[in-house]
């Protein structure tokens, strides 16, 4: 079968990506939008475009009929998906090819067999693939996951069967973890398994290919051990320092899982590699992956273009021997001052840098708003040189050039994470960066707030003071400085620093983070949905306990309670869109005596 039109079900960068490579292939392009990207980049650069109306992913991106709908008015053939948004559900896939469009992507079937993470596991278990140690049935209340602890200890990791992307998954190192991870999931607890943290594991996988006739390849391996929340941030090719038994299982393990369900396409293999070289099955993802990037450059192959001949019937390409290394780093709008917490705001100035072995994916421009409605990944940065140590520097070069003002990102703490030594002598385990890292690079709590610790009593808070950003040289040598707004003087008088909020006063407790108004208001700190209200009016909650549970740009935040009291107001309710320092649940501090 021949492909002539293919609509992108998706947006920003990876829409792009295809758009690109289907006019490399002599095909047409349809892109298709929400209200908020109308003038988007990727709508702007595709042959024709088609409105799905609405401004969140449910209304638009999330649409199947919408998408189908857009795909025959356009005339399209086939339908590629992207990545996340409905990349891996069946029910779509299904849908689409019985609209009689070919489906760039692996079988419904397939999408049903691997999207579920139990079903998965057994799949592995019968192909002698051996998965992370767990429980291969769905959590079946609190009794059956204390069962597994008392076997096996903490910690371990809860997943939600039909979970992905680093989403839905939970560290529990203590019962009061356990605690809280029923709190916040209820009855939707029995969508989880169980298996076992493995704390000093690398995060390895296989880039794999399987076309119609049978052929079947590991087009490279990948490191992503630098994550935050499960969230991959530095991804590279071929993974460094696996010894020659550990890639041969890899690669065996791969094309067992591939052959098993008959799969057609690309896709990618994960793995936990703990420090012997023991290899732990964790998943397949069906899809292509954000950082395909990295195996595409060190082998020359255009895995988008290798998806769309597979599903048009032709073999795959021969796969070159991988050469050289690459890096890629995920240029998200999050702040690393504050925990890689979501930014929001307007991109005021953006200069890409340049160079060899320089290769940028974006889909934002100058000028773009950035809300927390999708994504916060704003470009995918690709850096390659012949080596792994001559990638990293000219990594540091490119990361320190890039030019993105208006909304923070981690550019800068990149550059500095590839410096230091355990990152520079291999690839560090997937809690490195979460644990030994970003907790030092965090501005310390009393930089912004008032800090309560412990049994101290609510005081007011210093409010946040603005801050500027400029440009210096010093000795020829341009410098970017951000201070206080206050060093600066405005007709011989210091600047009145301006509070969070209106006239109420914040503080921001210790182990929480939440902020929290003298009268007992709890504040979300960030722009976010409301995924559910835990408490009810009147409830008696202690410090730590579970109000509310938040998300932003696809990742949960749990809002605790500051103190032992009683909440006496909720002020959203689940569902609802809430804006950065909004109020969410009022909890009356308990007196003594009481």
């Amino acid at each position: 079968m021949s492909i002539s039109r293919i609509l992108i079900a998706n947006r920003s960068e990876i829409a792009l990506r295809v758009i690109r490579t289907a006019a490399d292939m002599g095909i047409e392009s349809v892109a298709v939008y929400s209200d908020g990207d109308r003038g988007a980049q990727f709508v702007r650069q595709a042959d024709s475009a088609y409105a799905l109306g609405g401004t969140a992913y449910a209304e638009s991106y999330m649409n199947g009929d919408k998408l189908i709908d857009a795909a025959k008015q356009a005339g399209a053939d086939a339908v590629h998906p992207g990545y996340g948004f409905l990349s891996e559900i069946p029910e779509f896939a299904s849908a689409v090819q019985e609209a009689g469009l070919t489906w760039i992507g692996p079988a419904p079937d397939v999408l049903t067999r691997l999207g579920d993470k139990i079903q998965a596991r057994r799949l592995a278990e019968s192909v002698d693939v051996s998965p992370v140690p767990g429980i291969s049935d769905p959590v079946s209340g609190r009794e059956s996951v204390a069962a597994f602890i008392a076997e096996h200890g903490y910690p371990i990791v809860t997943k939600k069967a039909d979970g992905g992307g680093g989403r839905g998954i939970t560290i529990i190192e203590s019962d009061a973890d356990l605690d809280l991870f029923f709190a916040a999931h209820g009855t939707e607890a029995e969508g989880f398994f169980v298996e076992r943290f493995i704390r000093t594991a690398r995060h390895v996988e296989t880039q794999c290919a399987r076309d119609s006739h049978g052929n079947f390849a590991v087009i490279s391996t990948r490191d992503c051990s630098v994550q935050r929340r499960n969230q991959k941030l530095i991804e590279e090719a071929p993974a460094p320092g696996l010894g020659e038994e550990t890639v041969a299982t890899l690669v065996e393990w791969s094309h067992r899982l591939f052959d098993a369900v008959g799969y057609v396409g690309l896709g990618t293999c994960e793995f936990l590699v703990e420090p012997d070289g023991r290899v732990n099955f964790l998943e397949v993802n069906p899809r292509l992956q954000v950082e395909h990037t990295v195996s595409e450059e060190v082998t020359g192959l255009d895995l988008v273009a290798e998806q769309i001949r597979i599903a048009s019937g032709q073999e795959l390409s021969q796969v070159p021997t991988p050469r050289a290394h690459s890096f890629e780093f995920r240029i998200t709008c999050e702040d690393p001052r504050r925990g890689l917490v979501p930014s929001t705001g307007t991109i005021t100035r953006l200069r890409w840098p340049l160079g060899h072995g320089v290769r940028i994916e974006s889909g934002v421009t100058e000028g773009d708003a950035v809300t927390a409605d999708f994504d916060p990944m704003l470009a995918k940065l690709i850096v390659t040189a012949p080596t792994r140590e001559a990638a990293i520097a000219r990594s540091r070069r490119v990361l320190d050039e890039l030019v993105l003002e208006g909304v923070q990102t981690p550019a800068r703490l990149y550059s500095e994470v590839i410096a230091m030594p355990e990152f520079a002598g291999a690839a560090p385990s997937t809690r490195w960066f979460e644990e030994e890292v970003l907790p030092g690079y965090i501005a310390p709590a009393d930089a912004s707030a008032g800090v309560a610790v412990d049994n101290a009593p609510a005081v007011a808070a210093a409010p946040v003071e603005e801050r500027a950003s400029f440009v210096i040289e010093v000795n020829g040598r341009r410098m970017e400085l951000t201070v206080p707004r206050s060093m600066f003087n405005t007709g011989g008088h210091s600047r009145t620093q301006q509070p969070l909020r209106s006239a109420n006063r914040a503080r921001a407790d210790a182990r929480s983070g939440e902020l929290v108004d003298a009268d007992g208001m709890v504040n979300s700190q960030i722009q976010a949905i409301v995924v559910r209200v835990c408490v009810e009016v009147g409830a008696s909650v202690n410090r730590g306990d579970l109000l509310v549970v938040l998300e932003s740009m696809k990742m949960e935040s749990y809002v605790h309670a500051p103190y032992d009291g009683t909440v006496t107001e909720i002020a959203v309710s689940g569902g609802q869109n809430v804006s950065a320092y909004q109020p969410l649940v009022r909890v009356a501090r308990k007196q003594e005596g009481e």
